[in-house]
């Protein structure tokens, strides 16, 4: 059995434009980006915002289609700043330029050529527009004109824009033919727990543990701690756009290591028969924090939504379905006796006072949440658990997955520790 759902995936091409009209281009993503803090101002004056898409098009310089593309999203950026990243409320003052955004055959059309060529026109400013053919990726110009055939995929908004100053081309396609499984209709739940410098994954089945991994990112804490440091000492120099050009170096860091992490993540967990990943619903997290400034500042900017949201889309493209199960627990209970109690946690190191099990904390709190996804969403019984198998450790690095000394536990009684044994109590 098999549950329809709307895949969207984004295409990345870079604009080989034909005519000399990139100045055009430029000029309008400088406009997109007035039309962006316009409507963040007015949305933070208190104006209906269902009055704000009209005010700021009748001023903009651009195509109405467009500049209500530009405002819905900024309106969007409003309402979820706080729900995946947290970075804090977007600003209105930022410089430099912004995506155009634009419906097909409305703001930008696509035309696929004889040769398999795909030419491009995007209407920049009112009667103004932007020509040429898009370059990239085999596979994305492979997806592109499948779209642009009606085979299997529909073609959606696009986003013009500049990166590192080279125009680019980003379109969203939605696959008709892709399905999910339902979650129901699993043989492996992957419990995944997100920490602020690592996640742990453990696959069970009606067996046993199939296996568990951690995936290190330990760099992300630290780049954040460093880039929040420079963003305190611009702001106490006054030096506003520094600030901003800082946060959106920020972004851009973290949610590009969340994307190798979270596709890390999915192709471990497609090895196994039928799998299904389970999720730890956090969503209310941030509302119940509260253990000083500091501590405050660095739970709250965990990216522990976005890097979920990136996993789910990542694994429904796979036709691997994902599910939530609530949070309470899964860190103090003891995987192999049950036994819950505070305090059983000390950094990285897990030990049971009843059964005097010990093991890598975050590795047991992803076996919790595996057995809490089979008790709600699947029909088979869990299975006994009488001991865990060996933990291994990969850090992520810009490169990709490097292999780190293993961490070993031993089944019910010791831990181990690159080669340094510790014995219970």
């Amino acid at each position: 059995m098999t549950q329809e759902q709307t895949l969207v995936k984004t295409l990345d091409f870079q604009l080989n434009i034909q005519s000399d009209n990139e100045s055009l281009l430029y000029d309008a993503t400088v406009e997109s980006r007035w039309a962006y803090n316009e409507t963040i101002r007015l949305a933070k004056q208190g104006v209906d915002w269902d009055e704000i898409p009209d005010r700021v098009a009748d001023h903009a310089d651009l195509v109405k289609n467009t500049t209500q593309r530009v405002v819905a999203k900024a309106l969007g950026a409003m309402e979820n700043y706080h729900a995946y990243d947290d970075f804090g409320l977007p600003s209105h003052t930022k410089d430099g330029t912004y995506p155009l955004r634009a419906n097909y055959e409305e703001g930008y059309n696509l035309t696929l050529r004889d040769d398999g060529t795909v030419e491009f026109r995007i209407s920049a400013k009112p009667y103004k527009h932007v020509n040429g053919v898009l370059e990239g990726d085999d596979t994305h110009l492979d997806i592109l004109r499948a779209a642009l055939t009606g085979d299997g995929w529909t073609i959606g908004t696009a986003e013009a824009l500049f990166h590192n100053g080279n125009p680019e081309l980003h379109i969203n396609v939605t696959n008709t033919k892709q399905t999910v499984r339902e979650k129901q209709d699993s043989r492996t739940v992957i419990g995944l727990d997100v920490n602020e410098d690592n996640v742990a994954l453990s696959a069970l089945s009606a067996e046993g543990i199939e296996d568990t991994l951690v995936i290190d990112f330990p760099e992300i804490k630290f780049e954040r701690h460093r880039y929040f440091t420079m963003r305190k000492r611009v702001q106490n120099a006054e030096k506003p756009s520094i600030h901003d050009t800082l946060e959106g170096q920020e972004e851009r860091f973290v949610r590009d290591r969340l994307h190798k992490v979270s596709r890390h993540i999915v192709d471990w967990s497609r090895q196994f028969e039928k799998p299904c990943i389970v999720f730890e619903d956090l969503k209310e997290m941030r509302d119940s924090i509260d253990y000083g400034t500091r501590m405050n500042r660095r739970l709250h900017h965990l990216p522990f939504r976005a890097l979920q949201y990136y996993t789910s889309y990542k694994a429904a493209f796979e036709g691997v379905p994902t599910a939530w199960i609530a949070p309470e627990y899964t860190s103090q209970r003891c995987p192999l006796c049950g036994h819950m109690e505070r305090g059983n946690r000390n950094k990285k190191r897990f030990k049971c006072r009843s059964c005097g099990q010990q093991d890598h904390a975050d590795r047991s709190a992803s076996v919790n949440i595996a057995v809490k996804g089979i008790r709600k969403h699947q029909e088979w019984t869990v299975p006994a658990l009488n001991s865990l198998p060996q933990v291994r450790t990969v850090r992520r690095q810009a490169s990709g997955a490097v292999d780190a000394p293993t961490v070993t536990h031993d089944t019910v009684r010791g831990y181990q520790t690159d080669g340094v044994t510790g014995v219970s109590d």
